[in-house]
């Protein structure tokens, strides 16, 4: 709570407002514990010194590949004031993808993995990504080693999210343990198709498909009937590779901003991946005039989604739910809808 209001609540007991350098804001008092809160509390936003479309932007400039130097120095502002920010809205970001990010089905899936380095060149690591094809949904992403454990992270996340209605057709390429896990994982139910491709001189001079898991002749249905792919392929998680190195400063080819902590370029993931999945439309996703999201595609929301709404609907106040507070002298109750506060006196 600002200082301000807390000498006003000294002064007047049954405070309804407080003064900012933005003009008065409001705030609600708990029926059950008696403390005060206001608005933005628990987001983004709360105790922040400037304009929310400043830091809304600051946000939606990190997503298209802009470093933190280059956005403080275009919007005016301290590196170590958009370093904050932009954890801040990371942090939203991956709660909002954690609890929106789950009941899709999938079709078809593709995974693949990006390289780049930690602090030096002498310390790999490892991107893994994966894309639902139909709805273009990037439904979960792991950054760590490549190894047995994070394969099996990232595909027993991914089961536990989606809508087990259908047998998923997923396809990779050789990578030793996504048999090992996709069969751990989905049972052989499912169907697993392996594109390999052999280079010489920064060429591909051969591409070899084939299945692992599941009949030919399956396959071959599925594929058929598929809206997207002909025969087995990774067209479409290498497309998202690119999408995904062109909006994160840290990927860029010949870029001096690499991460020096993983935890930052996990945080920038999941700010990429919720503006990727909510906010941004995808130009293959056109029917008519109507552009959308791969997560409306996916179903999970109905329209499309800014950060401002995002940012707003966070995990305190979504904890709020059919919960009843006293604003000071008359009760309202609170109710909380995807992206947005409402209260009714």
């Amino acid at each position: 709570m600002p200082a301000g209001a807390k000498g006003q609540l000294r002064k007047h007991h049954r405070p309804r407002f407080y003064r900012t350098n933005g003009g008065r804001r409001r705030r609600y008092r708990c029926s059950t514990c008696g403390k005060t809160f206001c608005s933005n509390t628990g987001t983004p936003y709360h105790r922040l010194q400037h304009r929310r479309a400043t830091f809304d932007e600051v946000a939606a400039l990190s997503v298209e590949g802009l470093n933190k130097s280059a956005i403080a120095r275009v919007k005016r502002i301290s590196w170590n004031t958009v370093h904050r920010w932009l954890q801040r809205a990371a942090g939203s970001c991956r709660r909002f993808n954690d609890r929106k990010t789950t009941g899709y089905a999938i079709t078809e899936l593709q995974a693949d993995e990006i390289r780049t380095i930690i602090r030096r060149k002498e310390q790999p690591i490892w991107i893994f990504a994966t894309i639902e094809v139909w709805s273009r949904l990037w439904p979960a992403t792991i950054v760590g080693r490549r190894s047995y454990r994070n394969t099996l992270t990232l595909f027993r996340d991914i089961s536990s999210r989606m809508n087990l209605e259908r047998v998923p057709l997923i396809t990779t390429d050789g990578f030793t343990f996504y048999a090992k896990v996709i069969r751990r994982v989905f049972g052989p139910a499912c169907l697993y198709g392996q594109v390999i491709k052999t280079r010489r001189n920064d060429r591909i001079v051969k591409v070899e498909r084939r299945a692992v898991i599941g009949a030919d002749w399956r396959l071959e249905k599925i594929l058929a009937d598929s809206e997207d792919s002909s025969k087995l392929n990774t067209s479409f998680i290498e497309r998202l590779n690119l999408t995904i190195r062109q909006g994160s400063a840290y990927l860029l080819r010949r870029t001096i901003c690499h991460p020096r902590w993983k935890a930052y370029l996990e945080d920038h993931l999941e700010l990429l991946r919720c503006h990727y999945n909510f906010v941004r439309p995808h130009r293959a996703l056109k029917f008519g005039r109507e552009l959308r999201t791969p997560a409306i595609q996916a179903g999970l929301v109905t329209r499309r989604l800014t950060f401002r709404e995002i940012f707003s609907s966070t995990m305190l106040l979504l904890a709020l739910r059919n919960v009843t507070f006293a604003f000071f002298d008359s009760p309202v109750s609170v109710s909380v809808d995807d992206s947005r506060l409402s209260v009714a006196a």
